[in-house]
């Protein structure tokens, strides 16, 4: 027996036609009230995200990333006068020092300062990151208590508004514990309270991972091949209580159901060795047509940008016509797309085997 082999995909594959009055720009009223697009079987179907339960079963697991959003954006003044934009990629553990995307006329040069917020200083350590995209800086305290009271919440790029109270509560799923992601794992967003324990009646189980988003969950993919490109890396970790609660959701039949792609990523991560295990490290993995999945049987996921690395995620893990005909529909009956947008229900694929 052997696989059928997949397809040679090109960033294009990927890509579709968006009219812009569907990228959300503010979150529906109630989490719970979005849309869900249905897409597990033979046509999609179109829900409201509190019907969930109703698609699960007792026994499955919902992986939900439990990561929290830092308030990541900072506005500051070089020593020399010039204006500053900031996004801070990554906080390194236990040091005053971050990572970050900086916007200037002139970069800064390693022993320069920045005054942020008109609060606090920076001194410019040098440059790091893949291809020394990054600026490495030090600041003048604890970071996480210095972004915490004079950053801003770093909405996508693609959110026109300046963020307001709306956005420091609604961009933040109600779990959020683990602080360090630079954008919302957003198919957890939809998920209030209520949800919650209608779930936990259902019989569903709840487990959790981190995985710290990064900022280049935004990034195009800039080439035509597929395997040209360069994937960000992020920072996870997947206990040992998770991996338990994955086989034991196996042994009694249940799916893994992970909600949203970073869960996804940070699952299938740990399962690279061939099973899944815990523990922390830097992931860089590029999920695309043809990859083997070990642990994620559902995924709950929001709408995705044309050729991104994510929509290539979700083709694989769904399959390329199922998706392809999913976005047609959504686009159609006028779903809202992106992070502040409605969620869909997607099926692992199951390849047939050729003799």
């Amino acid at each position: 027996m052997s696989l059928t082999a997949p397809p040679a995909y090109t960033v294009a594959d990927f890509d579709f036609d968006l009219p812009p009055e569907l990228i959300a720009q503010h979150p529906a009223p109630e989490r719970s009230a979005s849309r869900l697009l249905d897409a597990t079987g033979p046509a999609p179907v179109d829900r409201v995200f509190r019907d969930l339960p109703g698609l699960l079963s007792p026994g499955d697991l919902l992986v939900f990333n439990n990561t929290r959003v830092i308030k990541a954006r900072l506005f500051g003044t070089k020593s020399t006068g010039g204006s500053v934009e900031a996004l801070v990629e990554r906080v390194l553990p236990g040091t005053q020092e971050v990572w970050m995307h900086l916007r200037a006329s002139k970069s800064p040069k390693p022993g320069g300062r920045i005054r942020f917020a008109d609060a606090f200083d920076a001194e410019v350590l040098g440059r790091c990151g893949p291809d020394n995209g990054l600026f490495h800086l030090r600041l003048a305290g604890d970071p996480f208590a210095l972004l915490e009271a004079h950053g801003r919440v770093p909405l996508p790029p693609y959110i026109a508004h300046a963020d307001g109270a709306e956005d420091e509560r609604r961009y933040q799923t109600v779990f959020a514990k683990e602080p360090g992601a630079v954008a919302a794992p957003t198919a957890a967003l939809h998920f209030d309270e209520a949800l919650l324990a209608r779930l936990a009646e259902r019989g569903v189980e709840q487990a959790h991972v981190t995985l710290h988003v990064g900022a280049g969950t935004f990034q195009p993919v800039r080439v035509e091949q597929l395997h040209e490109h360069k994937m960000h890396s992020e920072w996870f970790e997947v206990p040992q209580a998770t991996v338990d609660a994955v086989a034991a959701c196996r042994a009694r039949g249940g799916r893994v159901v992970a909600v949203g792609t970073t869960t996804l990523r940070a699952l299938e991560s740990a399962a690279l060795g061939g099973s899944l295990a815990a523990g922390a490290r830097e992931t860089d993995i590029f999920i695309t047509p043809g990859f083997r999945f070990r642990v994620v049987d559902r995924l709950v996921t929001n709408f995705h940008l044309p050729r991104s690395t994510l929509m290539m995620l979700v083709s694989a893990f769904a399959g390329h016509a199922r998706i392809r005909a999913a976005y047609r529909h959504a686009i159609a009956q006028r779903y809202r797309f992106f992070s502040y947008g409605d969620a869909m229900l997607l099926q692992r694929e199951t390849i047939p085997a050729q003799c």
